[in-house]
């Protein structure tokens, strides 16, 4: 019998393997984002994401603009394309609606928008990787993960710590590099419908979180604008911060031309220059490390 899965391999490149792996796991992107992250135009990112759509791996839909026309075409895995990416991973195969729950879930959600720039952020990062030799964005993980128990954890934590489930529900986790300088990060993504109490609030859960695993990275509250950003770091002066926290703005960030790489992020409490994102290695705490080294 023919497999599709196995007459489709050989057709993908490594960069579609990506690309599919980001769809699996993030739900939605648009092809202006993917083109920034993965290609070196957006014709040539057109033209690889209409094969991948015939062969369908990836479906695709355009949300119509409330003021008339259209956005870009939103890409999310299709069918096919999840069971390639399972297989690839030596996962169980995705369930036969997986492709259709998907698409459903992102074209009738309300979360759509945050989502998007959640994606992004990440996106934004890649492209600057792509552009930028020694650099690069290693991991990406979504939502659903990093509330997974012992996602934070490493084999030499105690069963207790490894089993413990996060309270906290970053948007994402990555990790940058540069020119050998690593920065693993947690992201919340502000699209400015929250009270900036309950944004404040959320730093609650990092310190649980940060507590239970004896390691802290910064956390990144990437807010829609100046104004926003100036007026949380006056609630965060407020709040006793045992958690490093970084704010950016996003007009700010592109009215300048810069990527979430770069000199965008003002530490909450910390005053001084606006910091680049690896600048912020200075902020990780791993207190095992700080024992063995005591020791």
């Amino acid at each position: 019998m023919d497999d599709p899965v196995l007459r489709v391999q050989s057709q993908l490149t490594s960069r579609d393997r990506v690309l599919l792996g980001w769809l699996y796991d993030h739900g939605v992107l648009t092809s202006f984002q993917l083109a920034h992250a993965l290609f070196p135009s957006l014709d040539f990112c057109q033209r690889r994401l209409r094969t991948l759509y015939r062969l369908r791996l990836v479906a695709r839909f355009r949300p119509q603009r409330a003021d008339g026309g259209s956005y870009p075409y939103h890409y999310v895995i299709d069918q096919l394309g999840a069971e390639v990416v399972a297989a690839s991973r030596d996962q169980r195969p995705p369930r036969r609606d997986h492709a259709r729950v998907e698409r459903r879930r992102w074209t009738s959600t309300r979360s759509l928008a945050h989502r998007l720039g959640v994606n992004g952020f990440f996106t934004d990062l890649a492209g600057h990787a792509r552009t930028h030799p020694g650099t690069g964005s290693v991991e990406w993980l979504p939502e659903v993960v990093c509330q997974r128990a012992g996602t934070f954890t490493s084999r030499q934590d105690p069963g207790l710590v490894r089993a413990y489930q996060p309270r906290v529900r970053p948007d994402g986790y990555g990790r940058w590099v540069e020119n050998g300088v690593e920065v693993p990060l947690f992201v919340e993504y502000d699209t400015g419908a929250e009270q900036l109490s309950i944004l404040a609030g959320k730093v609650d859960g990092y310190q649980e979180l940060f507590g239970t695993i004896e390691r802290a990275w910064p956390v990144l509250f990437w807010l829609h604008s100046a104004a926003r950003e100036r007026n949380l770091h006056r609630v965060l002066a407020d709040v006793p911060l045992s958690v490093p926290v970084a704010t950016g703005a996003r007009d700010h960030a592109a009215t300048a031309g810069l990527s979430p790489a770069e000199a965008v992020w003002a530490v909450a409490g910390g005053g001084g220059p606006r910091l680049r994102l690896a600048d912020l290695a200075g902020y990780v705490v791993d207190v095992s490390e700080r024992a063995g080294e005591a020791a």
